[in-house]
């Protein structure tokens, strides 16, 4: 099957600042990729040169074999920026029906409007409404096209609780029925259950690429919990807290520490075994040096 996006000695200068420094990526289809860095990292230029709204100095981009500008792939591609505004005297419905009518194949209007909870809005103004309700509106206007690609820069901000858990769970399920993700993030947490792969770049290069258990595992290191009042000795531990009862241990070895301690003979209950978080996992690799 050939990539949803595949990128070749892709470079970007913006005067004697290099945005986006030969690069070599594939993103495949069905997949739910995040694109990861600091500000200033090359995010936004790479996103932008995927969907061609930049040209690059350089190397080539392809989407679904196809040129990023071309139609064939403006029309399998939807995309929300991080900040998105719309006509004050429109109604969420009347923009949704100006947008479908650009694709083909557009997805039911109705739809879009239970899933991302835009019901109570759907015939105001748009006009003075809230961060949330535009981001809304904005993340139904990605997918409003029945794309098979979908590129969201940021797109929870301004999000309660509740619509965060909505969109990821429809983004799970758009990903589950074949179709693709590519998205920026500074909420690690909130990507460790829907990214397949990640991509951290610097300065416009790669620095770190795998799944998020293999940058995890890359880590090598477990966060180990459990409540006991006299604590034995244990090897191997990184880090250790032991207080009011409880014990937080980080270990590259949890296996073994458990062993120690059921053979310590030494009461414990409550035992919690977890990888080290991704954002823990970024963090030591990028900064350790072991990031190649």
């Amino acid at each position: 099957m050939a990539p949803a996006i595949a990128i070749k000695g892709l470079t970007k200068n913006f005067g004697a600042v290099r945005a986006v420094s030969n690069l070599d990526l594939e993103v495949k289809q069905g997949e739910a990729f995040c694109l990861l860095g600091p500000n200033g990292a090359g995010k936004s230029t790479t996103i932008n040169l995927m969907l061609g709204l930049t040209k690059p100095d350089n190397g080539s981009v392809h989407v679904f074999g196809h040129e990023p500008h071309s139609s064939a792939a403006q029309q399998m591609t939807g995309y929300v920026a991080q900040d998105s505004d719309f006509p004050p005297l429109l109604t969420v419905r009347e923009i949704i029906k100006l947008v479908r009518c650009h694709y083909q194949n557009p997805h039911p209007a109705d739809e879009l409007i239970e899933k991302f909870g835009l019901e109570d809005i759907a015939d105001r103004l748009t006009g003075g409404f809230s961060g949330g309700q535009r981001r809304r509106l904005a993340l139904a206007l990605a997918f409003a096209g029945n794309g098979k690609l979908v590129f969201l820069d940021e797109p929870t901000t301004g999000l309660d609780s509740k619509a965060r858990k909505n969109f990821w769970a429809y983004s799970k399920e758009y990903v589950k029925q074949g179709g693709t993700l590519v998205l920026t993030t500074h909420h690690l947490e909130e990507i460790e259950g829907v990214a397949d792969r990640i991509c951290l770049i610097n300065q416009g290069e790669i620095q770190l690429e795998g799944s998020v258990k293999e940058i995890q595992k890359r880590l090598g290191q477990k966060h180990i919990h459990f409540a006991c009042d006299n604590l034995p000795s244990l090897s191997p531990i990184s880090q250790l807290v032991h207080e009011n009862g409880h014990a937080q241990i980080i270990s590259p070895d949890a296996d073994e520490i458990v062993r120690q301690l059921v053979a310590s003979g030494v009461a414990f209950n409550d035992l919690e075994i977890r990888n080290a978080s991704l954002e823990e996992a970024i963090e030591k690799l990028t900064v350790g040096g072991d990031a190649q």
